[in-house]
């Protein structure tokens, strides 16, 4: 439904899947000139200027930051790109130069391919620093293609362990000339937003938006719609979104994730009177095709 790229989103970098399982290659590229690193303190990015950019650096400036946790995000701007871990526990360095900050706060002001760079190297760093140890044995693992695996080091198991990414339904819901809208307790006052929930084992996408829509609302679904994605990496979500035709109308809150749920008219949604979803989240997106009554 629609060809613009939600905010995180983008082709932007060449993965190059062949390149990080090359070690020789890594390594030159790792000493290359032209090669940039995103730096990672803890979960935040380096951000600087205005407006906002990310601040990519060249290895001189992260050499004591380097070791085996250095990521190959892949070539952007056709140059290697790395993901770079600093630890928390070390006092917040380049403050000569930026702030890090977080991408949910400063994504949308960033160029889009540099939300996108950004947002795959946090994603990376966070589920590297996370998977330390294999899930199915419990022994030591260490990163393997550039950090974009890890592999454990029992040789009994020798698991290969690759990023997670938890698939998430996010869903317009409408009847006509309104939508349906919910809100959670800890919300700010008067802000409301689309339904969604994490998928389910052995469930297809269109039966999750039917489920999580009945389950926090009472609503039966009946046309489901895919309009778009968003990776969501805060830690590792994909948010996929759709535009679901309700086929009731009597909103009840049945699992109690909500304090509140009903249903808004377009007039309603304009007037400003409604706290609508953040811009930078895909859920803005799908309140804004309505209102547009795409």
């Amino acid at each position: 439904m629609t060809q613009d790229p939600n905010v995180f989103a983008g082709a932007f970098v060449d993965r190059n899947g062949e390149r990080r399982k090359d070690p020789d290659w890594l390594a030159e590229a790792l000493s290359h000139a032209d090669t940039r690193f995103v730096p990672v303190w803890g979960d935040r990015c380096l951000i600087g200027g205005d407006p906002p950019r990310a601040i990519l650096l060249r290895r001189s400036m992260v050499e004591e930051h380097l070791g085996d946790d250095v990521i190959f995000l892949g070539l952007f701007r056709q140059q290697p790109a790395f993901a770079v871990a600093i630890s928390r526990d070390v006092e917040m360095p380049y403050a000569d130069i930026g702030e890090f900050r977080d991408l949910r706060f400063v994504g949308t002001a960033l160029p889009p391919d540099e939300a996108n760079l950004a947002a795959h190297a946090r994603a990376l760093v966070l589920w590297n620093g996370a998977t330390l140890y294999c899930p199915q044995c419990g022994s030591a693992s260490v990163p393997e293609a550039g950090g974009n695996s890890r592999r454990c080091c029992n040789p009994e198991c020798h698991q290969s362990i690759f990023p997670r990414t938890d698939p998430a339904i996010i869903v317009l819901v409408r009847q006509g000339d309104k939508c349906l809208l919910g809100r959670q307790a800890s919300w700010p006052a008067g802000r409301y937003s689309t339904i969604a929930g994490f998928v389910e084992p052995g469930e297809s996408l269109e039966d999750a938006v039917r489920r999580e829509v009945y389950e926090e609302t009472n609503i039966r679904v009946g046309d489901v719609h895919y309009h778009s994605s968003q990776p969501w990496p805060f830690p590792s979500s994909l948010m996929l979104g759709f535009v679901a035709e309700a086929t009731s109308e009597d909103v009840r809150l049945n699992d109690g994730e909500l304090e509140d749920a009903r249903w808004f008219t377009r007039d309603e949604l304009k007037s400003g009177d409604v706290g609508l979803p953040f811009t930078i989240s895909i859920a803005r997106r799908l309140v804004d095709y309505f209102i547009n009554g795409d």
